[in-house]
């Protein structure tokens, strides 16, 4: 294993994921230089908040910025859960919507934060039951529909027991949001060693249409328009249809699509888009309809936005070989590896091109145990 000294990085980049990884290994890191270039530098509103949040599921972290803004220190504690509520913000915070570099200044939406807890919540000592309140989809992180239909089913694959659930309350399109969500997870003292490599074929394709404070044919549109697509490639496509009005519409109207191909060995491949400005129902859903289709072509048993789940949890599960075949690793993959061999000491992973655009991905468990999870 690695030393426990101090570990320093540079930038904004990959804040989220090292803040998860410095948590499970319980290493100390110091980020610095964040944004101090740019002539607004300093941490964003959104990784401030997510600050709180990780704060808010662990007992005895400690985080100090510095007076500029541009470097934190992040001492993690130990990971509890339990019941609590999040507020994840909204776009109508901030004045601008991107700063002078291109960069968009103002807050996320809630699978920005949803996506941390997925991977801290079974380490907790108690069950996590979070309630989330923000945007449910837009088109720069993953939307709730996505995660809960494609990233909870496949948690069973490593172990998580039964009892993970991911409820829409409420939907919230940018830029007001106002949706929530709650999400349960019970914990796990050791996850199980990860063997995915048979990518199956694809079998049928499901996926959701939503529509809040819009006229409700607008989600009818957009299923016939990726309908469209879809039946040449195969028959078995079912879309379904979710319209929101009143209170549980949010504060904006907006639509959205998100689909997902299953293979006959349970692979799950994920494709989505809110709409935008000047974008019609018949435009995402051709859109989307064809970013399904390259995700398939590009292959692996996990699509590039689920990625980091198995590299991050691989190397947290006991000494054992795992292996998993994805298509081609996204840069945020490959600074994934890069970085839990910093924290955690990953001598045993290891990355091999196969035929076509395939990699299959070989790693060697840290032996990591939830020591807050009583044995039964």
């Amino acid at each position: 294993m690695v030393g426990k000294e101090t570990l320093t990085f540079e930038g904004h980049q990959f804040f989220r994921q090292r803040l998860v990884m410095a948590t499970l290994a319980g290493r100390t890191i110091r980020i610095i230089r964040i944004r101090s270039d740019d002539l607004s530098p300093g941490l964003r509103d959104f990784e401030a908040n997510l600050l709180r949040l990780l704060e808010r599921v662990t007992n005895g972290s400690i985080v100090e910025i510095g007076e500029t803004g541009t470097s934190i220190l992040y001492r993690p504690g130990v990971i509890v859960g339990g019941k609590f509520r999040h507020d994840c913000g909204n776009r109508a915070l901030l004045s601008e919507d991107s700063g002078p570099d291109g960069e968009r200044k103002t807050n996320r939406a809630i699978g920005y934060c949803l996506e941390m807890l997925l991977a801290l919540a079974p380490f907790g000592q108690r069950l996590m039951d979070a309630t989330l309140t923000g945007i449910t989809s837009d088109n720069f992180d993953l939307s709730v529909d996505t995660i809960r239909t494609v990233t909870l089913p496949q948690l069973k694959r490593y172990g998580v027991p039964d009892g993970v659930e991911l409820k829409i309350t409420r939907r919230g399109a940018p830029p007001l949001g106002g949706g929530e969500v709650t999400f349960r997870c019970p914990t796990v003292r050791t996850l199980k060693p990860l063997l995915f490599v048979d990518e199956g074929r694809i079998r049928r394709i499901r996926g959701i249409a939503y529509a809040t404070r819009v006229s409700p044919q607008t989600a009818n549109r957009m299923v016939e328009s990726a309908r469209s697509v879809l039946n040449r490639y195969i028959p078995d496509v079912y879309i379904y249809t979710d319209h929101y009005k009143g209170a549980e519409s949010g504060k904006s109207p907006g639509f959205a699509l998100s689909l997902v191909a299953e293979s006959t060995t349970g692979v799950l491949l994920s494709a989505e888009r809110a709409g935008e400005a000047g974008e019609t129902p018949e435009d995402i859903g051709v859109r989307v309809a064809r970013l399904l289709l390259e995700t398939v072509a590009r292959g692996g048993c996990v699509d590039s936005a689920h990625q980091w789940l198995p590299l991050l949890w691989m190397t947290f599960s006991p000494e054992d070989v795992g292996r998993v075949k994805m298509g081609p690793l996204e840069p945020r993959s490959i600074q994934y590896l890069r970085d839990l061999r910093a924290m955690a000491g990953t001598r045993g992973s290891k990355v091999r091109r196969e035929g076509g655009k395939r990699t299959l991905v070989t790693c060697v468990g840290t032996g990591y145990v939830n020591a807050g999870k009583k044995t039964t």
